[in-house]
C-alpha cells in the first residue's frame, strides 16, 4: 500500500503526521512511503531523514493526495485540499465533522474512507487524542500563567504567589485527560487548584493521583458558577466525543470575572465550553471580551511541533501499520478501536454520533464494508 505524508498547510501548523522513524516502519513492512517536499521541517524532520529511511519526497501536496492510498495527515483537509482525495482513498487525521459540516458533506460525496483520530477509542480511552491531550493541558496553565502578566494584558497575578501573598486560584472544567495535566502543572506551580466534573469516578481518580492537594468539585450550575467568578485562570477541558462541546459557562457568567482574569479553552476546536470563546490563531492568540483575557488557539500542542509530532506517531503507528498490511476491511474487524474511529466509509456516514450531530443516518459498519 502507498501510504502518503502531506504537508500541513493551515496557519501556523508545524506538526507532521509521521516521523521518519515511523516511515521505516512502515518501508520495512514492505509499503511505500510518499511524503511532501518539507512537510517535516518546521517539526525538525528535514527531508533527507525520511530519504534514509526509505521514503519517497515529492514536490507537491497535490501528488501526495492523488497517489497515496492511505493518506496520514495531522488536520482534516482544508476546502483547498478536499478535491484532490479521490474515491476509496482512506483519510487518517483529525477530523471534527461533527462541527464541520462542508467536510463531512464533501467526503461522502467524494467517496473517501474517514478514520478520526478523536474517535479511534478503546473502552472510554481515546488512545490517539491522548497524547495532544496531554500536552495542551499542559500548555494550558502554562499560557494562562503568561496572559495572567500584567503585559499581556492579565491581572498581574503570580500563580504560585509568594510569601505573605495569597497564590492564583485555577479553575479547571473536566477532569479528563487535558484536565488532570492541566491540574499537574497548576499544582507544581503552587496555584490553588478546583477540578470540576460531573464523573464522580473521575474525580476520584484526580484526588487519588494528587494525594488531596487539588480541590475535586460537582459540576453543577450552582458550583460553576461559584468557582469561575473566583478564578484567575479557568481552563476550559469539556469533551463530549463525537459531539459539539456542550457550553457550560455562558456569557453572562464570563461578564461577573474579574476583569484581567484568563480564559484557555482547549476544547475549542469541538466548539468550546465557554460562550464567549472564539479559534484564534499562534499569531494572535488573545483577544478581550468583558475584561477577560480568551485564549482559544485550536491547535496548542502545534507550538511545540517536535514533541507533539513524536507523541502523536506514537499513538499512531500501530493503527497506521495494520490499515497498510491489512487493508480497510480486516483491521476494522479485527481492532474495535478503529471501527469507533471509522467516520464515513464508501459515501455513507458510519459513526452514529457523528451522524446524530449533523442530521444524518448511520448505515451499519458491516453492511458498509461488505
Amino acid at each position: 500500500m502507498i501510504v502518503g505524508v502531506a504537508r500541513e498547510v493551515r496557519y501556523q501548523e508545524y506538526r507532521v503526521g509521521l516521523t521518519p522513524a515511523g516511515a521505516a516502519r512502515l518501508v520495512g513492512d514492505g509499503h511505500q512511503v510518499v511524503i511532501a517536499a518539507g512537510a517535516g521541517r518546521a517539526a525538525g524532520f528535514p527531508d533527507d531523514e525520511y530519504v534514509s529511511r526509505g521514503a519517497r519526497v515529492v514536490l507537491l501536496n497535490e501528488d501526495v493526495f492523488q497517489q497515496s492510498d492511505l493518506l496520514v495527515k495531522f488536520h482534516a483537509p482544508t476546502e483547498g485540499e478536499v478535491p484532490c482525495l479521490h474515491e476509496g482513498q482512506i483519510l487518517f487525521a483529525s477530523m471534527h465533522l461533527a462541527t464541520q459540516p462542508d467536510l463531512a458533506r464533501a467526503l461522502l460525496e467524494r467517496r473517501v474512507t474517514a478514520i478520526a483520530y478523536e474517535t479511534v477509542a478503546v473502552d472510554d480511552r481515546l488512545p490517539i487524542v491522548r497524547p495532544m491531550s496531554e500536552i495542551a493541558g499542559r500548555m494550558a496553565v502554562q499560557v494562562g500563567a503568561q496572559l495572567l502578566h500584567k503585559v499581556a494584558g492579565g491581572k498581574g497575578v503570580l500563580l504560585g504567589g509568594v510569601t505573605g501573598v495569597p497564590v492564583g486560584n485555577v479553575v479547571i472544567l473536566g477532569a479528563g485527560t487535558v484536565g488532570t495535566h492541566a491540574g499537574r502543572v497548576a499544582d507544581g506551580m503552587g496555584a490553588r487548584v478546583f477540578v470540576l466534573d460531573v464523573d464522580l469516578e473521575r474525580l476520584a481518580r484526580v484526588d487519588e493521583i494528587f494525594g488531596g492537594r487539588v480541590n475535586t468539585i460537582f459540576a453543577d450550575a450552582s458550583t460553576i458558577e461559584q468557582h469561575v467568578r473566583t478564578a484567575d485562570l479557568l481552563v476550559g477541558a469539556v469533551q463530549d466525543r463525537g459531539r459539539r462541546t456542550p457550553v457550560v459557562v455562558p456569557a453572562s457568567l464570563v461578564a461577573r470575572m474579574e476583569p484581567g482574569s484568563v480564559i484557555v479553552d482547549v476544547s475549542v476546536d469541538q466548539g468550546g465550553c465557554v460562550e464567549t470563546i472564539r479559534p484564534t490563531t499562534h499569531g494572535n492568540p488573545t483577544y478581550v471580551h468583558s475584561g477577560v483575557v480568551h485564549y482559544g488557539v485550536p491547535n496548542m500542542p502545534g507550538a511545540v511541533a517536535r514533541t507533539s509530532t513524536l507523541a502523536l506517531t506514537n499513538a499512531t503507528i500501530g493503527y497506521v501499520s495494520r490499515l497498510a498490511s491489512q487493508g480497510l476491511a480486516a483491521a476494522v474487524r479485527a481492532d474495535p478501536a478503529l471501527a469507533a474511529g471509522l467516520n464515513t466509509h464508501a459515501g455513507c456516514m458510519v459513526h452514529r454520533t457523528v451522524a446524530e450531530a449533523l442530521g444524518l443516518r448511520a448505515e451499519p459498519m458491516d453492511w458498509v464494508l461488505d
